[in-house]
């Protein structure tokens, strides 16, 4: 009997196919599933009949009250201090490579895994565990993973990196695991429909209250239905007609105000970034020369990182001005395809 690992499985098919392949490569594989809130009967179900189809035992693993304070709260509590946060990012840290690592050990298992796109290997030269891009650019999902710390990365198995998606479904057709032809998930899992605004009517009760849109100079252009209901970068949905093309440029959650401004007032060429987290888990402490994205789908920028006296933020300088830099989002570093670390954009 090989190994033992513990397989995070959503129901989806990319983390049934990395069960699949692990129990090829001989791992005595499990499976588990986490319930993070009601409703998820069907995902539970898909991956309970994957388990079935490879023989391999299934776990339910309930982190109801977990996910409730430490992901579905934060977002709720960043949305409204005015920011833009990436809860998939904030679920990995607390969740699925935290809590779930903790009870995988608990349950008897040295190893996880999942089914995300993105590489792991271990530098022969310094021991040090290295977190790397997907060779599959376009699945890559290395901008999630930043903060995974090196008990984490040691312990993690992620048998998707060499497969494009239509591989991975043809794995799981051949296989025959029930969910080869299931759709992939788009929206963040709480808010399927993308409704933030009616998440957090709902979540927390708060009311749309009228404020105002202004200008750089304060100047008043028209009224608002709430801060938190608008985004950095925003243009559609405004409800205003100014003759020009306006955009979200920042959110004053303390006057319930919006500052729009013409697309050039949203470039700028530093940011800040808190939360500082590097992948090799050294403090930083001298300059770095890096590539930074500053959001999922953002291309990464050549620019400085600074470290900051505190030693838990940075100061990101750009070789050329970025567009739409968001409170909330997760700002990741890169050298070529390695990760070296990220923070959150302050």
């Amino acid at each position: 009997m090989g190994e033992r690992v513990l397989v995070a499985m959503s129901g989806g098919v990319d983390s049934s196919v990395a069960a699949l392949l692990l129990q090829r490569q001989g791992f005595a594989v499990a499976g588990a599933t986490f319930l993070l809130f009601d409703g998820q009967a069907g995902e539970a179900a898909d991956a309970a009949a994957v388990c079935r189809v490879l023989g391999i035992p299934h776990h339910l693993l309930d982190y109801r009250g977990l996910f409730a304070r430490e992901v579905m709260g934060r977002f709720a509590q960043a949305y409204l201090a005015g920011r833009t946060p990436n809860p998939c990012i904030t679920c990995n840290r607390a969740v699925k490579f935290g809590a779930f690592l903790e009870d995988a050990r608990r349950l008897g298992y040295r190893r996880i895994a999942t089914g995300h796109y993105a590489h792991v290997q271990q530098d022969p030269a310094t021991g040090l565990w290295q977190l790397w891009k997907s060779l599959q650019p376009q699945k890559d999902q290395s901008y999630v993973l930043y903060h995974l710390s090196q008990e984490q990365l040691e312990a993690l198995e992620l048998p998707l990196d060499a497969l494009d998606k239509e591989q991975v479904r043809q794995l799981a057709r051949q296989a025959g695991l029930p969910v080869h032809d299931k759709g992939d998930s788009q929206d963040i899992c709480f808010v399927p429909d993308g409704d933030y605004a009616g998440f957090l009517r709902r979540s927390c009760g708060v009311q749309p209250r009228e404020g105002q849109f202004v200008d750089g100079e304060g100047r008043v252009l028209g009224t608002h239905r709430g801060f938190w209901q608008y985004t950095i970068g925003q243009r559609r949905g405004l409800g205003l007609s100014l003759g020009r093309r306006m955009f979200v440029c920042r959110l004053d959650p303390a006057e319930n105000r919006v500052v729009l401004g013409e697309e050039g007032a949203l470039f700028s060429r530093q940011m800040q970034v808190e939360d500082l987290r590097m992948v090799d888990g050294r403090p930083l402490e001298e300059p770095l020369e890096a590539q930074v994205k500053i959001r999922y789908a953002h291309p990464p920028a050549p620019a400085v990182i600074h470290p900051l006296p505190d030693g838990r933020g940075a100061r990101v300088e750009f070789q050329q001005p970025q567009r739409a830099a968001t409170a909330g989002q997760a700002a990741v570093f890169y050298q070529g395809n390695r990760v070296l670390g990220g923070g959150t954009i302050r």
